[in-house]
Formats: structure tokens, sequence, C-alpha cells
């Protein structure tokens, strides 16, 4: 059965399964100077890595504020997430709409999709996290007529060298919306009773 990609429209739809059409993801890459593995995909594998680059994102991402509706399938759109770039209102605080998807999210999203038709990003690449390969051989002869061969092999890992699962242009343009997972921002929660 063929994808059938559900652009999320802002409403909750309880079958969306992506933030952004193949249609905005040529609008985006447009002005990308690297969209060559993009602008020469078929239209099903744009769709295809659209699909993908949400479920990578919704599964990476702590997004602020709350899911908009309860059956909505996808983490947006939300109420209550704070938009940082806006001047706040009366009460405070500035919103994201609950009905509309962010141009971030999007824009991460069609990103992410590139990223995902050049390489698989969720997979790990031959030689990630290795530091240092030692290999040592030695071999004796005497004159009785024992002889001996040793082989050793030493491998250490580093566990800095790992590439993360989303680029670092849509964690850059997510960044506004909410956390990567894994990655706090350094501060605790002080409860005090």
């Amino acid at each position: 059965m063929a994808l059938v990609l559900v652009k999320e429209d802002g409403t909750g739809l309880a079958n969306a399964n992506s933030y952004a059409s193949a249609a905005d993801g040529d609008a985006y890459h447009d002005g990308h100077l690297y969209a060559t593995v993009w602008t020469g995909a078929t239209t099903a594998n744009k769709e295809k890595a659209l699909v993908f680059a949400t479920r990578v994102i919704d599964s990476q991402y702590r997004f602020r504020g709350f899911r908009a509706t309860a059956v909505q399938a996808l983490q947006w759109p939300r109420s209550e997430c704070a938009d940082l770039d806006t001047a706040p209102d009366s009460t405070g605080t500035a919103y994201f709409p609950s009905d509309q998807i962010p141009t971030a999210l999007l824009n991460a999203t069609c990103e992410m999709a590139r990223a995902l038709l050049a390489t698989d990003r969720t997979g790990a690449p031959p030689g990630e996290g290795i530091d240092t390969t030692q290999t040592s051989a030695s071999s004796s002869t005497g004159g009785t007529p024992s002889s001996s061969v040793s082989n050793s092999s030493m491998t250490r890992y580093s566990k800095v060298d790992v590439r993360p699962t989303i680029s670092q242009a849509a964690q850059a343009f997510l960044a506004k919306l909410g956390d990567l997972r894994g990655k706090g921002c350094g501060s605790v929660r002080l409860l005090r009773v």
C-alpha cells in the first residue's frame, strides 16, 4: 500500500503524519544552497522523507506547552507554547497560535527531510563513536622447537563522537519550540516542600 501524506493543518488531525507537504518542501528548498538531493528526488520519496522527518522530530523533541487536542496524531498543534520572539500580550506571555503549525517547525521538517534523503541518520555509520584503534602483533622463535605468535587488538570508543539524528540546522529551527530529549538546558526545577 502506498504512503498517503496527510499534512497537519492546525486542527489536530487524528490521521496527520507530516508537518509539511512536498509543495512546502519545494518552496523551502527554493532558497536552499544545497537543495540538489531534494530537487532530484521523486515526489513519492519527498513525501516519505517528510513523514519520516516528522516521526523523528516528534520522537526526539520535548516541546513546550500542551497538545491542543486529545485526538491529534502528532505533537503539534500545541497550546501554551511560549513564543520567545514575539512581544508579550497583556498576560505577560506570547504564545504560538494553537491552531497553526509554526514556520520554524515546517522549516525544520523540510530540512530534516532533505538530510534523510541524503543519508540514513537513524543508523550508526561505520566508525561512529570510535576514538582510537590499536592493533599489535608479535612473534618469537627461539632456538628450540617452540615458537609463539601473539595478536591483539583494542578499540576505544568516545561517547562524544556520535552524529546527532536530527541535523544541526533542524535543531536550530526547533530550539524556538522546545528541547532535544537528553540535552537539558542545565537547570533543574527546585521544589520546596
